[in-house]
């Protein structure tokens, strides 16, 4: 073998940092180059990354680690810096909440709460989704212990009905015992009639936000932020009809059963009441 090259070798082992006796022995095949010894992780943290757009190195740490994975925090955000992948750009939040009415407000009773267990506290909201032609509006209700989204509505109105809809299903998810608190903003179809007379018809204590503090309901302010960035915003729906599938789909396949919550120690929210489940259940056998 000729080096068609005036540089000498000793120049050319220091630029590509091999020593010459490395470099003679891969000349005569007695040596194959060395393969990048994060390869496979990579190849791990890629797939993740394209399931999971909108993870972070820590998120990305905890699904390896899930995964099997002993793997330091450190080296992952290095690979991903490495690697360009990076989360999806956040865009602006819209709030829709309509307060201007003559309807009774309630005091925020959410704030001096120490949550222990599930239905103790549930958190509601309202945001809109864009069609090609249109918007709907989707209503929500969170458990505040466990995340998990436990009722759910998308219609094309505001009206009352939205929110009822979504209530009712919690309602019949969770069949919650007296003293539940449902804290809400202030809009117009949290403090309806109808849907307040269906929360004391259940023994359920009203509970809505100060004036002006759109932060006392970040839990499912933040939920509705993961919605958006993480499936509305990656998509185009046509209809009606299929934002209400693929909606449905990522909150009862994607966010409840798969999606790490980093306020339930990286779990999923139906995996940590699975958990609590079970811990109960020892509890009683005990």
């Amino acid at each position: 073998m000729t080096l068609a090259t005036l540089i000498p070798l000793q120049r050319l082992c220091a630029l590509a940092e091999v020593s010459r006796a490395g470099f003679y022995r891969w000349q005569h095949g007695h040596v194959r180059p060395a393969a990048d010894a994060d390869l496979d992780l990579r190849d791990e943290i890629q797939r993740i990354a394209l399931e999971w757009p909108c993870y972070g190195w820590r998120r990305v740490t905890a699904e390896l680690r899930r995964r099997g994975w002993a793997v330091n925090h450190k080296r992952v955000r290095r690979l991903m810096w490495e690697d360009n992948l990076l989360c999806l750009r956040r865009r602006k939040f819209v709030v829709t909440t309509d307060s201007h009415h003559e309807l009774p407000v309630y005091p925020n009773l959410a704030g001096d709460l120490v949550l222990t267990g599930l239905d103790q506290l549930w958190v509601a909201d309202i945001t809109y989704i864009r069609l090609e032609i249109e918007f709907v509006y989707l209503a929500v209700i969170l458990d505040a212990y466990s995340r998990r989204a436990i009722g759910w509505a998308l219609e094309r109105t505001l009206e009352d009905e939205l929110s009822l809809a979504a209530l009712r299903m919690a309602l019949r998810a969770r069949s919650p015992a007296p003293g539940l608190v449902h804290h809400s903003d202030r809009g117009l179809q949290y403090a309806s009639k109808d849907y307040t007379d269906l929360l004391k018809a259940y023994q359920i204590d009203i509970s809505m936000s100060r004036k002006g503090n759109p932060y006392d309901n970040a839990r499912c302010e933040s939920f509705l932020k993961t919605l958006k960035y993480e499936e509305v915003y990656r998509q185009e729906y046509r209809d009606l009809g299929e934002a209400r599938a693929s909606i449905e789909r990522f909150i009862e396949k994607v966010y409840n059963q798969k999606r790490l919550h980093s306020a339930l120690g990286y779990c999923p929210p139906a995996e940590f009441e699975r958990a609590l489940s079970a811990g109960a259940g020892e509890e009683g056998l005990a």
